[in-house]
């Protein structure tokens, strides 16, 4: 089945309409937020289960907030192909972070199905339920159940207003034992497409509607304390001064400096408080966040290694203490060679040259790295490559692509 026999224009409008009309359900009331079991989560959830039911798939949402739509296969001893990505949201989100994987794997398995078009596999349109980590500080809680490795550890973490995790899904009667039953065994799967907005500007910068990607990145993040003395603003002379504040803008140069100073390497500070902070006090404590990312591991641990030293360097000099907490790390992971030519095959021949990237993001498909093979196609994202805002774009025309690239892909998997 080759791409030209899907309807050129028919579905990147539907995808866009659905992003849309998903986007009324929210926790804000000036923007689109979408966290872990809230009320606007349930009605996402439920909302993306009856579209999945209308198309004709066997439609559920199961006991961690996944919605599941399966076309089955008549072949005896089928496997599962399983396309995915997630449905919640960060603060003040885009439309199609996650979204647009979850729709463009909805309309295409609609098509297949209303077609009568048979797989010799059973396909799987999951929306998974937690990729952002938003509520409780835990990434990836629907799709690491499926792929098997959901940790018991996350289940007393808790949200803003102190709710565990355990707590609020006890509510809805689910316990540890209920998220267990979800993982898939490997002998069962077929892989693991995914397809995502890229949230960066290189597509857009290099005008090319699609990208196979090559690798996740790894990443490695942080929670770093910093306490220095706090003092009168006017009355303690500078060279005196043990400012908590001034020792983590330092920090941060650091990693600014180190994270500049190697190819596939990025490092961020995207969080600085300083508790209790007022404009006549030198600060006596300041709280920053580190990430840093890299598609080679030892790369990442490298520069990890050499943050830590600086800071520990800064914090001697300035005469403060710091403490550092790892919040998570994870692993870079390849995607499938043999996904990339099945990827690469489909764009060719939509008549677009393949091209190949990274990802810097990370994403559920590597939940699913070494219990199946995995494949990812970034789309391109407009206004500059702006995501994880409401400015995040994507145009019908390259939705579309999208979907006629992701069924020729689905059509001629073996």
């Amino acid at each position: 089945m080759s791409s030209e026999s899907f309807p050129a224009g028919e579905f990147g409008v539907r995808i866009l309409d659905l992003a849309r009309e998903l986007a009324q359900w929210s926790e804000m009331q000036d923007g689109l937020m979408c966290t872990f079991f809230s009320p606007a989560h349930k009605a996402v959830a439920a909302q993306l289960r009856d579209w999945m039911g209308e198309a004709g798939l066997e439609a559920e949402v199961d006991p961690i907030g996944n919605v599941v739509g399966r076309y089955a296969s008549r072949a005896p001893g089928a496997k599962t192909l399983i396309v995915g990505s997630h449905y919640d949201t960060v603060a003040n989100a885009g439309q199609f972070d996650g979204r647009l994987g979850i729709l463009t794997g909805l309309v295409v398995a609609a098509h297949l199905k209303q077609t009568g078009r048979q797989l010799p596999f059973h396909l799987e349109v999951i929306g998974f339920s937690e990729e952002e980590g938003v509520r409780f500080s835990a990434p990836y809680l629907g799709s690491s159940a499926i792929a098997g490795n959901f940790d018991e550890e996350v289940l007393a973490r808790r949200d803003a207003t102190g709710a565990s995790l355990a707590t609020v899904l006890r509510k809805d009667g689910i316990d540890f034992g209920d998220i267990q039953s979800l993982a898939y065994r490997r002998e069962t799967l077929r892989g693991y497409l995914e397809v995502h907005i890229e949230q960066g500007p290189v597509l857009l910068q290099k005008d090319r509607p699609l990208g196979i990607v090559t690798s996740i990145a790894g990443s490695a993040r942080y929670r770093i304390f910093v306490q220095g003395v706090a003092g009168h603003a006017g009355t303690v002379p500078m060279a005196l001064r043990r400012d908590a504040a001034a020792a983590a803008a330092e920090m941060v140069l650091a990693v600014e400096r180190r994270c500049s100073a190697a190819a596939n390497l990025v490092g961020t500070v995207g969080q600085l408080r300083v508790p209790h902070g007022l404009i006549n006090v030198i600060p006596g404590s300041c709280e920053l966040s580190l990430d840093v990312r890299s598609t080679d591991d030892a790369i990442r641990d490298a520069a990890v290694a050499d943050i830590r030293a600086a800071i520990d360097e800064i914090a001697r000099r300035r005469r403060v203490t710091v403490t550092a907490k790892e919040v998570s790390r994870h692993r870079a992971v390849p995607c499938a060679a043999t996904m990339q030519a099945a990827f690469a095959d489909a764009v060719g021949r939509a008549g677009i040259e393949p091209f190949y990237l990274p990802s810097g993001a990370g994403h559920d498909a590597e939940m699913f790295a070494g219990l199946t093979d995995i494949g990812m196609l970034f789309v391109r994202c407009g206004n500059g490559g702006i995501s994880h805002s409401p400015l995040e774009t994507v145009s019908a025309e390259d939705a579309d692509v999208a979907a006629r690239v992701l069924l020729d892909t689905i059509a001629n998997l073996r």
